[in-house]
């Protein structure tokens, strides 16, 4: 029999966090929340304005079939990440006044009587009472739970060098050990991998869930000995750690701590250009300075050197200390954002032209020209994002910036567009993407590439002007009888970088890298 145990409110599948009353309950979902269209924002921890069984089940809390949640209400983000889990999108948001974070409710098993009676016939005819004392109920096994609050993947570069030493080297196994213990990583919280910088980098461990795998995998590391190969390493986590075969989950921060005891053998300002993350570091010696090339080694691979991206402890001895203040910082996405660039931090929309003076074979190239753009970008749902839309007198919505979130299903997409052919009204269609296209919950830096090869038939200037207002960037890529004029009219300033003329479609083949230059010049000046 269950007692003491709160008995869950029902509410909806379109009940929202802000609806809740109380700080901390359980609610019952409904089944079939699946069939209604939820609205989800975040990960893990979600925007009060999202459905809460949508994110149950987004969080695999409970399954279509429903049941109990306990919901917790906690401040509100700067931002919220988009991932798709369990059948269920959420969406990316800016920032919003409250949040909710979500697991099962557990209930205690109580008895009601810890005791019961029996007869029992002593020698001589007289019955005794005898009171027997039920076994004790066992006590529920308490699992540690994840933390629920640091939605991140951690890579560990270990420095395994000859200069480190044994000793040091143990020292540094035991800091791992207490530090990976600190974060409490599990299915719903953060994730762990561990990767040995010597001569070679050496993946140890991939993103592990599970405390015990990651002890047992961190007391077993053989010492490597060698060159302190530290750039090496970085750029082996950047290129092939993080990926999905290997357990990284989507819509999670990807976080990079490097370790170092002593200085690196080779060059990190070039590994730093590929990853930016956290480190330990030690000092040279006064005896050891002058052996250094680069004694600003230090500062090449972290973020920023600001204090808050580089730790320095003066030994292996001291360095726990800093421990609490270490799993703070990685668990603070948003104060993480430091390596957005141009390549993994834009909205680019493609307005193109269908008109019946394109025709198919002209069309296809101005798909390879989008092509090529789209795979120089970094897309994912914490990336870089695509969206594109057709037009003629009408406008057809291809796919939008949350449609495709990597760079291979977007290049797919864009091979399924098909040819409208029709009349031409630019205008209209400027508006239909600034309104539908471009929205506010989807965050990153806005730009429109208007791709036409004639007149329009209406105007054009005051739409251009209308989203340039609303935060979008405006390229116009002209074609054959596209009039220079209106191509200036759309463009954002200065019309030289935003404005691109062919005379022929074969032409746009040049294009590409000169606008994607050109998009981070705007991007860089604007951050």
């Amino acid at each position: 029999m269950w007692c003491c145990a709160s008995v869950p409110a029902a509410i909806t599948c379109l009940t929202r966090g802000a609806d809740l009353l109380e700080q901390e309950q359980v609610v019952l979902c409904p089944p079939d929340c699946t069939q209604w269209r939820v609205s989800v924002f975040g990960t893990g921890t979600y925007a009060s304005v999202s459905n809460v069984c949508g994110a149950a089940i987004h969080r695999g809390v409970v399954g279509p079939g429903g049941g109990p949640v306990q919901v917790r209400m906690l401040l509100g983000r700067r931002s919220y990440m988009s991932s798709y889990s369990n059948g269920i999108q959420s969406q990316s948001l800016s920032q919003w006044t409250s949040s909710f974070s979500l697991t099962k409710p557990v209930d205690t098993a109580q008895e009601l009587s810890s005791e019961t009676s029996t007869t029992t016939s002593l020698p001589g005819g007289k019955n005794v009472k005898k009171v027997l004392k039920k076994p004790a109920a066992k006590k529920p096994t308490v699992k540690k739970m994840a933390n629920t609050e640091c939605q991140v993947e951690l890579a560990v570069v270990m420095d395994s060098s000859r200069n480190i030493g044994y000793r040091r080297f143990g020292l540094q196994k035991s800091f791992l050990s207490r530090l990976v213990t600190a974060l409490k990583v599990g299915p719903t919280g953060p994730q762990v991998g561990v990767v040995q910088a010597g001569d070679f980098p050496r993946t140890e461990v991939h993103l592990s869930n599970s405390t015990k795998t990651l002890l047992m995998s961190i007391a077993e590391l053989p010492y490597l000995g060698g060159d302190t190969n530290t750039g090496k390493a970085i750029q082996h986590v950047a290129e092939s750690f993080f990926m999905a075969e290997h357990g990284m989950r989507r819509g999670h921060a990807r976080v990079l701590l490097v370790l170092l005891d002593g200085w690196p053998s080779d060059d990190l300002e070039k590994a730093g250009e590929l990853a930016r993350g956290l480190r330990d570091q030690s000092k040279p010696t006064l005896e050891e300075m002058p052996l250094i090339h680069d004694q600003d080694y230090a500062m090449k691979a972290v973020c920023k050197a600001n204090g808050f991206f580089n730790l320095f402890a003066p030994s292996w001895f001291s360095a726990p200390k800093h421990i609490r203040s270490l799993t703070q910082r990685m668990c603070s996405p948003e104060a993480l954002q430091c390596s957005r660039t141009c390549l993994n931090s834009v909205n680019i929309g493609f307005l193109i032209d269908g008109s019946s003076s394109v025709g198919d074979v002209n069309f296809r190239v101005v798909i390879n020209f989008i092509k090529a753009i789209a795979q120089s970008l970094d897309i994912s749902d914490v990336g870089s994002r695509v969206g594109v839309v057709q037009y003629t007198y009408e406008q057809r919505m291809e796919f939008g910036l949350s449609d495709h979130l990597s760079k291979e299903a977007v290049v797919g997409a864009l091979n399924k567009i098909r040819y409208m052919n029709g009349g031409t009204a630019t205008g209209e269609a400027i508006n239909y993407v600034t309104n539908h296209l471009f929205k506010p919950s989807i965050p990153g830096r806005n730009f429109l590439v208007i791709i036409t090869d004639g007149q329009s038939y209406d105007e054009i200037a005051g739409p251009a002007k209308n989203a340039q207002k609303r935060g979008i960037t405006v390229f116009s890529v002209g074609v054959a009888w596209a009039p220079m004029q209106d191509l200036k009219a759309m463009a954002s300033a200065p019309t030289d970088r935003h404005v691109f003329f062919s005379r022929d479609f074969s032409g746009l083949t040049a294009f590409p890298e000169a606008l994607v230059r050109s998009v981070c010049q705007d991007f860089t000046h604007t951050n």
